[in-house]
């Protein structure tokens, strides 16, 4: 069973409150990952192999990438949805997350690397639970993060040896409080019986402007680290992207809010209200005030919003998978849900997009690579249909 319905108030609130001491994001290297193998002799811009990179938080890491949707049943392989299951009753994070497993969960289908031929390697220095300190480099302000150095600080040694054509960068959700949020939220919702949108907003409105200055100040640290290495502005490309929202609005969602189902069977404890108010206030929100600095720092953006629209935790137009009904990235939700009893899984992965939710992700950075730099777009899937329906729409 998820969640807690039968146990005390205080075993509820601590569980509930370890989203946030997982560094979950609804949102959330000195050694780096290098997909495809890492040229070791140092190349000029234009020189080497090409690279794509990812640098931020949980969203763009891999986090959730485990999982091919959202099953009740606790055994074996979770009705096929665990790709970190063995055999029998043993389970090994590492087959999707490498070294990483438990840390900052770069998996093995992460945006950058299910993006397809954007370059020769993908080089993923994402890190779940990542703040724009963490981005920032070390001279400048950076952060150490997991043992690991700022992610500007890596990326140096990234463009030294690569040519780098492409820098995917997510950030500002956990310097927000995304975790936070979404315990609160759901507190309110299995504890003390109210709504959390109000004062969530109040939070969220005093904290933003800070937040999007740090986020410029990521893309501004980006490009001293190119500058340096000897890179132009026009030589390669970042794409700043917005966030999805991994919970549909209440109208949409396809258990009632009068009972425990929510949070037993779908592991979506949110009121409708609230729900709404993250859908079509909180992620939009966010989404627009990047966007304003993706246009003042004069990089790509691209605009996630919609992008799990119908394929959320508990969207009616989305199935869990069951023993008759398989996992499918048409029929299964593409995030995944939270389960606080930590019954499958760790609790950081909850509220992210999952395996299916990240092949649509790098499905979505492939389109807009593919568009001139200097443009902007949404990006959004095809009812029914798989990572390869996902499409591009200007962005609003």
């Amino acid at each position: 069973m998820i969640g807690f319905r039968n146990v005390s108030k205080d075993r509820d609130r601590s569980r509930v409150r370890r989203l946030a001491g997982a560094g979950m994001v609804v949102p959330l290297a000195v050694s780096a990952l290098l997909a495809g193998g890492a040229g070791t002799s140092a190349a000029s811009p234009g020189t080497g192999p090409t690279a794509v990179v990812s640098m931020g938080d949980s969203y763009i890491s891999g986090e959730a990438g485990r999982w091919k949707g959202n099953s009740l049943t606790n055994s074996g392989s979770r009705n096929g949805t665990d790709r970190g299951w063995v055999s029998g009753s043993t389970y090994d994070p590492a087959r999707v997350y490498g070294t990483t497993a438990g840390g900052c969960h770069r998996s093995d289908s992460a945006e950058v690397r299910s993006a397809g031929a954007i370059a020769d390697v993908a080089v993923n220095l994402a890190c779940s639970g990542a703040v724009s300190d963490n981005v920032f480099r070390a001279s400048n302000g950076g952060v150490s993060y997991r043992g690991e150095a700022p992610q500007a600080d890596q990326l140096a040694a990234v463009a030294a040896s690569h040519d780098v054509k492409v820098i995917a960068l997510s950030i500002g959700g956990n310097d927000l409080g995304f975790a936070d949020i979404i315990t609160d939220c759901a507190l309110d919702f299995v504890l003390w019986n109210s709504y959390c949108y109000d004062d969530q907003q109040a939070g969220v409105d005093q904290k933003i402007d800070a937040v999007m200055g740090k986020v410029g100040k990521s893309v501004d640290e980006i490009r001293a680290v190119m500058r340096a290495a000897g890179y132009t502005d026009s030589s390669y490309r970042i794409v700043l992207q917005s966030y999805p929202s991994p919970i549909p609005r209440g109208a949409e969602n396809r258990y009632t809010q009068s009972d425990w189902s929510r949070l037993n069977s779908g592991g979506c404890p949110f009121w409708n209200r609230d729900s709404d108010w993250a859908r079509d206030s909180l992620v939009p929100q966010i989404a627009n005030r990047i966007k304003g600095v993706a246009a003042a720092k004069g990089v790509q953006f691209l605009d996630l919003r919609d992008m799990m629209q119908g394929r959320e935790v508990c969207a009616k137009a989305s199935k869990q998978v069951t023993s008759t009904v398989p996992a499918s990235a048409k029929t299964s939700e593409w995030a995944r849900w939270i389960d606080n009893n930590e019954t499958q899984g760790l609790i950081q992965e909850s509220m992210h997009p999952n395996y299916f939710g990240q092949l649509a992700a790098g499905r979505c950075l492939a389109l807009v690579v593919a568009q001139p730099a200097s443009s902007g777009f949404g990006c959004k899937n095809t009812a029914g249909a798989d990572q390869t329906g996902m499409f591009l729409t200007p962005a609003s």
